[in-house]
C-alpha cells in the first residue's frame, strides 16, 4: 500500500508570542515493512530548523526555533510511504513468555531497539499492581508470546470504552484502568504497563492509522488523527512486533510507524515552549490518503 499523508499544526496565541522553541518528531523512521519515499517539513513563519542527533530511542528529532513576534505558528509534515506489511501469525514453535522474559534480561543489546531498554518502568508509565494483576489472565508463563500480544489487545479492546472526552496527554495509565476509558494513547500504556510488570519488553509507537470510511461514504479529508500502540518484543528471532489495543488487531498494512520510545514523552510529535502571556489554543489535521493498493 502507498500513502500520502500530511500532518498540519496550528498554534494561534491571544496575543503574539516573542519566542518558541519546539521539539518535533514527525518523519517516520525506518522501520520493517516500510519505505519512505519522499518528506517535506514546511514552518510559517520562518524558523530555524537543526536536526538533532539520536538521542538513544527510535525518533528523528528536529529542533525548531521561531524568534519573532507572531500570532500564529503553522508546521506541516508531509510524505509518501510505501508499507508492506501482514498480520504476524501465531506459530506453533512461538516462545513462552517465560523464555522472552528470560532472553530479554539476558540481551546485552544496548542500542535503541535493545530489549533491556523497554522493561523497567518509564517517566509516564508506572508498574501499577493492579494492573499487573489484571493482565495476569492473559499473561500465563507458558502461554506463547504471540497468541499472549494478541489476547491482551483483545481484552483492552473489549473492556474499555473509547472516550476522547476521558483522559488528557497527563492522564496516567492507573487513571484509564481504573475508569476502563480513554483513547489509543490510554490503552497502549495500559497495555505497557501489563506487560512490564509480567517481565515482557513493551514499547510505544506513535504514528497513523488509515482510515476507512463505511461502505458507500466517501474519506474525510483532514480527519484523521495520529495513532498510538503498542510493540512487544518476541524473542530473538520473532523481533519487534505490533499490538494495537484500541482496534483489537496487530500492525499491519494500515499502520505507519513514527516514533517509538518508552512511552508518549519520547515520542511526542510536536512538544515544545513560547514565550507570551495569554491562552495557546492547538488544532491538528491529519490526512493519510490512500495512493495505491
Amino acid at each position: 500500500m502507498l500513502y500520502d499523508v500530511s500532518h498540519r499544526t496550528r498554534f494561534h496565541y491571544a496575543h503574539p508570542m516573542r519566542y518558541s522553541r519546539c521539539n518535533l518528531r514527525l518523519e517516520p523512521i525506518r522501520w520493517a515493512g516500510q519505505d519512505l519515499e519522499g518528506y517535506v517539513l514546511n514552518v510559517i513563519p520562518r524558523a530555524t530548523l537543526t536536526v538533532m542527533p539520536p538521542r538513544g530511542y527510535c525518533a528523528n528529532l528536529v529542533r525548531m526555533v521561531v524568534e519573532q513576534a507572531t500570532n500564529e505558528i503553522v508546521i506541516e509534515s508531509r510524505f509518501r510511504m510505501r508499507v508492506n506489511r501482514t498480520p504476524p501469525e501465531i506459530l506453533a514453535d512461538d516462545p513462552d513468555i517465560a523464555a522472552v522474559g528470560a532472553a530479554a534480561r539476558a540481551s546485552n543489546d544496548l542500542s535503541s531497539v535493545g530489549p533491556v531498554n523497554y522493561l523497567a518502568a518509564s517517566p509516564l508509565i508506572a508498574l501499577e499492581p493492579e494492573i499487573a494483576e489484571w493482565a495476569a489472565a492473559e499473561l500465563a508463563p507458558d502461554r506463547g508470546i504471540v497468541e499472549a500480544g494478541y489476547a491482551l489487545a483483545r481484552r483492552i479492546r473489549d473492556e474499555f470504552r473509547y472516550d476522547g472526552n476521558a483522559t488528557v496527554t497527563e492522564t496516567p495509565p492507573i487513571e484509564a484502568f481504573r475508569g476502563r476509558h480513554g483513547v489509543c494513547q490510554d490503552f497502549a500504556q495500559v497495555m505497557i504497563a501489563g506487560l512490564r510488570s509480567h517481565g515482557l519488553p513493551a514499547a510505544y509507537v506513535s504514528g497513523y492509522l488509515r482510515t476507512i470510511p463505511p461502505p458507500g461514504k466517501p474519506r474525510l479529508v483532514g480527519a484523521d488523527a495520529t495513532h498510538a500502540w503498542v510493540m512487544l518484543w518476541c524473542g530473538p528471532e520473532r523481533g519487534w512486533l505490533g499490538f494495537d489495543p484500541t482496534n483489537a488487531c496487530a500492525m499491519a498494512g494500515d499502520h505507519i510507524v513514527t516514533a517509538v520510545g518508552r512511552d508518549y514523552a519520547d515520542v511526542a510529535p510536536i512538544d515544545g515552549i513560547f514565550l507570551g502571556q495569554g491562552a495557546q489554543k492547538i488544532d491538528v489535521e491529519v490526512d493519510v490518503e490512500p495512493v495505491e493498493d
